[in-house]
């Protein structure tokens, strides 16, 4: 994702990658020469210390996000990190509270939030389009279940799972659309390694229902529903980075164009620059309460299937 990144920042105006950083000098330096960077670390630490650095956006493995920002906020540098933020909700709040005491900017990556079909999406709901809100459908599947099981995916300790890795997206999607529910049922399959690779999760709400999926055991045509009283949205796949919504409202389909520029990156980027030039220390559009209110979400998930994790252990 960082390589998909790379290439959207060098699309936005007044954005200059000068430094790159990995446990590797030998990676840091193919990704700086392939993306034109200024320069290249071999070390984190490095990285955090350099004075011509701004923000810093961390797209590293889920286990070390927590660390690896706490660090770059301790050094006094703006943080961009990817979804999830944290592996808990614990995670999240000392993040939280670290960069509220040091006055330094911290916003999850969740880039969908940002991307105009999304936007419009919302838009839309909050306008009473189809009617109130009744029951929604999103799933992101993909057949991952033959990766390497010392991989990102697969290893418990990397935070491995279909749950944090992209069940998110889903839960996101309700959350967003609906908020936090007042009840969820969820149920998971696990492989021989004792990780989750399968999770339906149903989130129920006083007067809708939303149904969730994620799986890392086979291919899916991602789409995405929203029914309300008086019709239904569609979100084409793949709906988390869709560019197209379509509408039925009494048996007539309307259905728009919502581009975005370059993979989608763009818009979140833009977001961290609107608010580092207007001093702001989060975002409104995805603040740290929707980062802490998400991962929550996902707590309570993990615990009614049984997923723990090593950091859920030392809490």
């Amino acid at each position: 994702i960082a390589h998909k990144f790379a290439k959207d920042l060098a699309l936005v105006e007044g954005a200059v990658l000068q430094a790159v950083a990995s446990s590797s000098q030998e990676r840091a330096n193919a990704f700086a020469k392939e993306h034109k960077a200024n320069s290249a670390y071999g070390d984190y630490e490095s990285l955090y210390l350099d004075p011509l650095v701004q923000v810093i956006y961390i797209a590293s493995v889920h286990v070390d996000h927590a660390p690896q920002t706490l660090a770059a906020i301790k050094a006094g540098k703006a943080v961009l990190c990817e979804k999830p933020m944290g592996i808990n909700a614990q995670e999240v709040k000392t993040m939280m509270a670290l960069a509220k005491a040091k006055k330094v900017f911290l916003m999850e990556a969740f880039w969908s939030r940002f991307n105009p079909a999304m936007l419009e999406v919302k838009k839309q709901v909050e306008q009473g389009k189809i009617g109130a809100l009744r029951h929604l459908q999103a799933s992101f599947a993909m057949p991952r279940w033959n990766d390497d099981p010392n991989g990102r995916l697969l290893n418990l300790a990397k935070g491995g799972g279909s749950l944090l890795d992209i069940g998110v997206y889903p839960v996101f999607l309700a959350y967003y659309l609906l908020g936090k529910p007042k009840e969820i049922l969820a149920t998971a399959n696990f492989n021989d390694q004792g990780t989750e690779i399968q999770s339906s999760i149903v989130f129920s709400y006083p007067n809708a229902q939303a149904q969730l999926y994620s799986s890392l055991t086979h291919p899916f045509t991602m789409e995405a529903k929203v029914y309300g009283e008086k019709g239904e949205l569609t979100i084409a796949p793949t709906w988390h980075e869709s560019e197209t919504l379509s509408w039925k409202i009494e048996e007539q389909i309307t259905q728009e164009q919502f581009p975005k520029k370059g993979k989608g990156y763009v818009h979140e980027i833009e977001e961290v620059h609107y608010c580092l030039n207007n001093n702001r220390l989060e975002s409104e559009q995805w603040s740290l309460k929707d980062s802490l209110n998400l991962i929550e979400l996902m707590d309570q998930i993990r615990k009614k299937v049984g997923v723990v994790f090593a950091q859920d252990k030392s809490e």
